[in-house]
């Protein structure tokens, strides 16, 4: 008698272990957005939380340039000035819908809060290509820096000279000796009228950048090597003859350039002084390997406060005002002082409606104990949007997120955001207000050790130990262009303050191949 066959059940239809929640995430997706409306209301606010104009009913696909005209619109400027919008710490780049309801699964019921600020009304072309290779120092390049006005270029080497070069032409222009040491550091004084560089032998030196002479003999008086240079802004001293020099022998010195001698000395850290920073409000700010940051009155030199929190050596400072510090007088219309009453009352004209648009002047410190602090030394104390206590000697926030030493921190010239340089290989982006981490820059494949702001703060550029520099847009968080060029590690990069004309697209940089490159459009 004959069997019958056992029908074999047909196998079931088998998942990937990853692929069933995928596929219910998508289709909830699909459902969130099919249930969004076509239309939201947006109360627009300045970043000081000032309401701006009424509740506006808007189409849910609004784009950020459509915001700018509306707001515009709202402020009755004469001129469309350009505008940034974000929800929450979340920027518009696309469009409400895509960045904000869906980005962030908002509700389309409630008002969105929808905060905007001013951006340069100039932009700062890419850099794109090396237009000149300039060979001259003989070992390598540790500083470079562009003059206030971005009329020159200075840079200092291992070679114990400082060169300065001429930026229309692109060829040296003087060789400045004196120094039997390397020169760590050049600094340009607010009004170009002095250049000062700080060099391993323990002295300083003053020059006459036009000329290319010395003025006078070194200035001693530190025990040690220079690390740092500051000068007084010229909103408070037109004269601009007053700066300070920060040392490996712990203090900081206060010196005159018409006098060339020192008028007092700030003595109070137990270990090597790394960065000083002079303040708008007059104050000076110095980080130490002994884990604190001093705050000293620029005036007479008595010492403020201490700054407490850091847990290793702190390797750097920053301050919001430091563009608008630097750049003095000099604006994107390229006008020129006729005298310096004249340069003091716009550099003041210029601190006050940064200050006014900013808030107060904040301070940054990167660490190598992996961390940053961002602190608001010039105010008191007061409680935070969180209920915790900031300013005076209390941080706004402790920034963490770096695997290695934080070397270099900067803050954007309109005071919005910080980036920092970490020998992880990475470049952080960070809001300058509240601290709080934005997006991680990854590109480089060695430790990077500066980055610089273009002057409309739209680019980052970040040089690293890869011999290579990277230009990342800010508004993407996307790398702009790979720079490739050095043949050795990049140690130095100025990005020119200039903001006008064919100056300001230019970038210096110099590092262990002893050629300084300059980079434009």
């Amino acid at each position: 008698m004959r069997k019958a066959s056992t029908a074999i059940p047909a196998e079931p239809k088998r998942f990937h272990p990853y692929q069933r929640p995928t596929l219910a995430k998508k289709q909830r997706e699909e459902e969130f957005i099919a249930s969004l409306p076509s239309n939201v209301v947006v109360q627009f606010q300045s970043t000081e939380g000032e309401l701006t104009g009424p509740p506006v009913n808007l189409p849910v696909e609004t784009t950020p340039e459509q915001l700018q005209l509306l707001v515009n619109e709202l402020l009755k400027n004469e001129e469309p000035l350009p505008y940034s919008f974000t929800v929450n710490e979340t920027e518009v780049i696309r469009d409400v819908k895509t960045d904000i309801l869906v980005g962030q699964r908002r509700s389309a019921e409630n008002v969105l809060e929808i905060v905007y600020q001013p951006q340069a009304i100039f932009r700062v072309r890419a850099i794109t290509r090396c237009s000149s290779a300039l060979a001259g120092h003989t070992e390598a390049i540790l500083s470079v820096s562009f003059s206030p006005d971005g009329a020159q270029l200075a840079s200092g080497s291992g070679d114990t000279t400082v060169r300065i070069w001429d930026l229309n032409t692109e060829t040296p222009q003087h060789t400045l000796k004196g120094h039997t040491h390397w020169v760590q550091i050049v600094a340009w004084s607010p009004n170009c009228k002095f250049l000062v560089s700080g060099s391993m032998d323990d002295t300083i030196r003053l020059w006459d950048p036009k000329s290319g002479k010395a003025i006078g003999g070194p200035l001693k008086g530190h025990s040690k090597c220079i690390t740092s240079i500051a000068w007084e802004p010229m909103h408070l001293n037109q004269e601009c003859n007053r700066f300070a020099t920060a040392s490996k022998d712990c203090t900081v010195k206060i010196w005159d350039a018409n006098l060339r001698r020192c008028l007092f000395t700030l003595a109070q850290h137990t270990d090597p002084v790394m960065c000083v920073r002079w303040g708008g409000e007059g104050l000076i700010y110095t980080g130490s390997r002994d884990k604190t940051i001093k705050v000293w009155d620029g005036k007479d030199g008595k010492l403020v406060r201490t700054l407490e929190g850091h847990a290793h050596w702190i390797n750097h400072l920053a301050l919001s005002t430091d563009f608008i510090i630097r750049s003095a007088c000099y604006d994107h219309t390229n006008r020129r002082p006729s005298n310096p009453e004249e340069g003091k009352q716009w550099a003041l004209e210029r601190y006050t409606a940064f200050k006014a648009q900013c808030g107060p002047e904040r301070l940054v410190s990167g660490s190598d104990d992996f961390t940053m602090f961002l602190w608001e030394p010039v105010s008191s104390l007061r409680v935070g949007p969180d209920g915790a206590s900031i300013g005076g000697k209390k941080p706004i926030a402790r920034m963490t997120g770096h695997q290695q030493l934080v070397n270099h921190v900067c803050f954007s010239p309109d005071g919005r955001y910080i980036a920092s340089a970490g020998f992880d290989k990475s470049v952080k982006l960070w809001d300058g207000r509240s601290g709080k981490f934005i997006n991680t820059l990854r590109g480089h494949v060695g430790k990077v050790y500066q980055v610089t702001w273009s002057s409309d703060s739209r680019q980052i550029l970040s040089a690293s130990q890869d011999s290579t520099m990277k230009a990342w847009d800010v508004r993407t968080k996307t790398l702009k262009m790979d720079l490739p060029g050095h043949a050795d590690e990049v140690y130095s990069v100025d990005w020119s303050p200039s903001a006008a004309g064919a100056m300001a697209d230019k970038v210096a940089s110099g590092g262990k191949d002893r050629i300084l490159r300059i980079w434009k459009n």
